[in-house]
């Protein structure tokens, strides 16, 4: 009788592998290539992004992971996502790229040579096809072997165990994107940088996330995209309603309508849903979403489709549960819009990147100085060593929007925060009204109530383009939209 190879199980449930077994499993495979000619999305604007960074770090190795995988629990993974500049950079974002690392070599007068380690097929030589509980093709899928890697992405591919050479020979300077693959970090020893000299790595991680803000046309239709779908995600999440509202816990069955949408469309959804009734929507990231819908509250529904190629929407709508705002309802949600319009009226280039934020507090503000729960003036509460009127909209309005729902986070505030927009910018406008269910500075009548509306908007040469628009925004055709997806329907009726 064969007796079992001598090999270490690779997980919990793995059965031993006798001889005969390893002999059988390894003959007799037919070829499975795949299909010849295709390329990565957005392949032609590919070269000119790295052609970008190159010039920016002359003579210095450049070393950019896709990220490794991460234990969710004992022997299950996190469902993984390549980082975001590797992603601009390769065109590359499927599951399959754990592990994988771009390098940029210096070339002299050439700038940089690319080169893309990637983690070759696992083929039918070794036993990993089978018994590699995270990368062998029975297990995860067939990954590209090197060739056609190479010819997806037009970059020279080698292999992932090869990484380690390039600390034998010559070493340049060298950046690494930090924090994203622990081995990565490990191989490529920079040396400590003095207090004089800036952290090389975070330069290079700011400098990627500044080459990010300006958009061109294929991303713009990436995110168009991306908003399209999530538009058909929130009508899919009105369809549910009625289903939504008899569960005990509705704000799931709410998420998970929209979760659908965004995997049938897409890679998934490209943050964690936020699908809250009644006071938790003045949690301003209530996740948990496991609460009841009660047809006297609104639902804050804050959602976005990221597509198959890692671009994301960011949106929020608040809906009346019956169908119909009440009085007190509806004068929060005209204040929000009115704060909102008022942000999207200051967006164009030349601007600066606070000014929106700026026009929607104003209106904000006195808002609620009108109601009588501001006791002190608009232009007080809204000075800097103020700001009051914080404690009912504690969070900036909006961000850049992208490959990341809070896109190009690493730039520096002079190109960001501080900075002027510019035509090809993408970005929301979200200004709330978070009305906590035990501030005793507000009557009751207003407690509990929260509302946020949120668009995606790109900069234009004279202005701003609603991507969004497909969604209404307007109190009245809110209610409309409602009652044509319900045909009619109204709890309790």
């Amino acid at each position: 009788m064969d007796k079992p190879l001598a090999r270490p199980h690779t997980g919990s449930h793995d059965l031993d592998v006798s001889a005969a077994l390893h002999t059988f499993m390894g003959s007799a495979w037919a070829p499975s290539p795949l299909p010849s000619g295709v390329r990565v999305p957005g392949y032609d604007a590919l070269a000119g992004r790295r052609a970008r960074l190159s010039a920016r770090f002359p003579g210095e190795r450049l070393v950019l992971p896709a990220g490794e995988l991460k234990v969710r629990s004992n022997d299950c993974d996190y469902r993984f996502r390549p980082h975001s500049a590797y992603a601009w950079l390769t065109g590359l974002t499927g599951e399959d790229q754990a592990g994988h690392v771009l390098v940029l070599e210096p070339a002299g007068a050439e700038g940089h040579e690319a080169a893309l380690y990637v983690r070759p097929r696992s083929d039918r030589s070794t036993d990993e096809f089978y018994r590699d509980r995270r990368y062998g093709e029975f297990w995860v899928g067939r990954r590209p072997d090197l060739g056609e890697a190479a010819e997806l992405t037009g970059l020279a591919c080698r292999d992932l165990d090869d990484l380690a050479k390039l600390t034998a020979g010559p070493r340049p300077p060298a950046r690494v994107l930090a924090g994203v693959d622990a081995r990565t970090d490990g191989l490529f020893d920079r040396g400590p940088h003095s207090a004089a000299e800036p952290d090389r790595d975070a330069e290079l991680g700011t400098y990627l996330a500044e080459l990010r803000l300006l958009k061109d046309e294929w991303e713009v239709g990436q995110l168009q995209l991306a908003v399209d779908h999530t538009a058909a995600g929130f009508e899919d999440v009105v369809r549910a309603l009625p289903a939504a509202l008899r569960h005990p816990r509705g704000e799931r069955w709410i998420e998970g309508v929209f979760q659908t949408r965004a995997r049938a469309e897409g890679n998934g959804t490209g943050y964690e849903t936020i699908a809250a009734s009644g006071a938790h929507a003045c949690v301003l990231h209530w996740i948990r979403n496991d609460g009841p819908l009660d047809p006297d509250h609104l639902l804050l529904l804050d959602a976005g489709v990221e597509t198959d190629t890692l671009y994301t929407a960011d949106v929020t709508r608040t809906l009346p549960l019956s169908g119909r705002f009440s009085r007190i309802q509806r004068q929060v949600y005209e204040l929000v819009l009115a704060a909102q319009n008022a942000g999207i009226a200051a967006l164009r280039p030349g601007a600066r990147f606070r000014d929106f934020h700026r026009a929607a507090m104003a209106v904000i503000a006195e808002g609620l100085y009108d109601w009588g729960v501001l006791r002190i003036t608009p232009e007080e509460a809204l000075a800097p060593d103020s700001g009051l009127y914080r404690r009912y909209t504690l969070c900036s309005s909006g961000h850049m929007l992208g490959l990341d729902v809070h896109d190009c986070a690493k730039a520096r505030a002079s190109q960001y925060l501080d900075g002027v927009l510019e035509a090809g910018q993408v970005l929301t406008v979200e200004p709330g009204l978070y009305l906590q269910p035990d501030d005793e500075t507000l009557p009751p009548e207003l407690r509990g109530i929260g509302v946020r509306i949120e668009d995606d908007l790109v900069v234009t040469e004279d202005g701003a383009r609603l991507m969004s628009g497909a969604l209404p925004r307007d109190p009245d055709a809110v209610e409309e939209w409602m009652g044509t997806l319900l045909d009619g329907f109204r709890p309790g009726a």
